[in-house]
């Protein structure tokens, strides 16, 4: 097809003109997306800060919780040990080893009845086992010790049965640092021995003993708790009137006592009085006591913390006295029946019993404390303790020994004793009954002295 030349010419001006045309709108439109696309992310810049941020990811609360359970399950308190064990156990097996979320894992340190080793076994449980709480402990000596371990560690220890003063002593010194051993499952020997002084008083005011004087012979194991009580009950008897005539103490896993016996028996003093935290040892001093003819009143304190004292000493522990709770109520009969047909040996509610009680005690400040604080740690256990235990807010009142655990300001570590609290009988023993002779509300029998 051929055209004409000015039709050419006329077709390459039309598309010369729309070239520049679209030339012309190119930028305009340009400049046009770019708003359009600047709107849009400012729109979207809009929702996104409208949009509520991402939540923070919430640590969950449970897993496992790792208790340090400390006693003597070797060396010559052994069979205390056993007692601690098979209660730990009864009590947590109650609780299927839940506390809320949390499952409990024991984990057991054998103090063997040595500071040292005590000292050194804690320290492995804090550094290699994770402990992050502990409770009980039978030796005044191992708690000296081990509170240094729970100090420098900051782990909350309660109901440790560590009884001598030097306990409060140092945990008063510095209680921010040493408030760690947080609360004692027994109380400084002075305050339950002065029963003994005041049963002995009452005696002899109302005739039923007429010692020929009032002398006295101290003995014990050489321990804290040894040297505390027999401190302690040395300057109550002075108080009232007695003479100390000697005061020796020997070692924890002596049994051969014949030697100190005689001397005894030389001076001739109306009373002995003293203690022991192993069996071996008070079974033998009390037999050979027996043995020698020595014809003093008998002070054993602690004779009855052993389930099975009776079969080691027989006889020869009538008329001797003790101080040690009993089972009074159904729960602490039903608690005992049930230990011995799991363990085979009858529990004492001394140890086994208060040791239920101890464990009992940890498990109820746990529960308190995940339900005031949220979760369980060793930081907020000790807060519970510090804020709730200590300003005697809180208090552990399902006892099967005692009625009421309580804390006091002017107590801390001790427990509050006394009457509806924290408190010892006096009793004496029959053919292996312990009859409660003071405070005489609680009597059931007259003193007797010793034939």
């Amino acid at each position: 097809m051929k055209f004409k030349r000015s039709s050419l010419y006329i077709l390459l001006a039309v598309l010369l003109t729309l070239t520049l045309v679209i030339s012309a709108c190119k930028p305009a439109a340009e400049e046009a997306t770019e708003e359009a696309l600047a709107v849009e992310e400012a729109v979207a810049e809009e929702a996104a800060a409208e949009e509520p941020a991402a939540a923070e990811p919430v640590a969950e609360v449970g897993g496992v919780f790792k208790l340090g359970i400390l006693g003597p399950f070797s060396g010559p308190s052994a069979r205390t040990g056993d007692e601690f064990k098979q209660s730990a156990t009864m009590a947590f097996d109650a609780i299927d080893w839940k506390i809320g979320p949390y499952t409990i894992e024991p984990v057991w340190i054998d103090s063997q009845s040595d500071p040292a080793k005590a000292a050194q076994a804690y320290e492995q449980a804090v550094v290699q086992d994770g402990i992050q709480a502990g409770v009980l402990n039978w030796h005044s000596s191992v708690a000296v010790s081990v509170m240094e371990v729970t100090a420098k560690h900051k782990i909350p220890h309660v109901f440790g049965f560590g009884a001598t003063e030097v306990v409060n002593e140092t945990f008063q010194s510095d209680p921010e640092y040493y408030g760690y051993w947080a609360f004692k499952g027994w109380p400084s020997p002075s305050k339950l021995s002065i029963s003994y002084v005041q049963a002995l008083e009452d005696a002899i005011a109302t005739g039923k003993w007429t010692p020929a004087d009032k002398t006295v012979a101290i003995y014990g194991e050489d321990t804290d708790w040894g040297r505390s009580f027999g401190g302690a009950i040395k300057g109550q008897l002075e108080d009232a009137g007695w003479t100390v005539v000697a005061e020796e103490y020997f070692a924890l896993d002596q049994t051969e006592f014949y030697p100190l016996l005689n001397k005894f028996k030389d001076l001739n003093p109306a009373l002995i009085a003293g203690t022991s935290t192993a069996l071996p040892v008070v079974s033998n001093f009390v037999k050979q006591v027996d043995e020698v003819g020595l014809e003093s009143l008998v002070i054993m304190d602690g004779l009855g913390w052993f389930g099975e004292w009776y079969d080691s000493i027989g006889n020869a522990s009538n008329y001797v006295l003790d101080q040690i709770p009993g089972w009074a109520t159904a729960e602490g009969q039903a608690f005992a029946a049930d230990f011995e047909a799991a363990a085979g040996f009858p529990p004492s509610p001394s140890a086994g019993g208060l040791s239920y009680d101890g464990v009992n005690f940890f498990i109820a400040v746990a529960n308190a404390t995940l339900a005031e604080y949220g979760d369980l740690t060793s930081e907020t256990i000790y807060q519970f303790i510090q804020e709730k235990l200590w300003t005697g807010e809180w208090s552990y009142t399902d006892g099967i020994v005692m009625s009421n655990y309580a804390a006091a300001a002017e107590t801390i570590p001790d427990p509050v004793v006394g009457q509806g609290y924290y408190i010892f009988p006096v009793l004496q023993y029959f053919d292996g009954d312990g009859k409660v002779i003071y405070p005489s509300e609680w009597a059931v029998q007259d003193f007797t002295p010793k034939p």
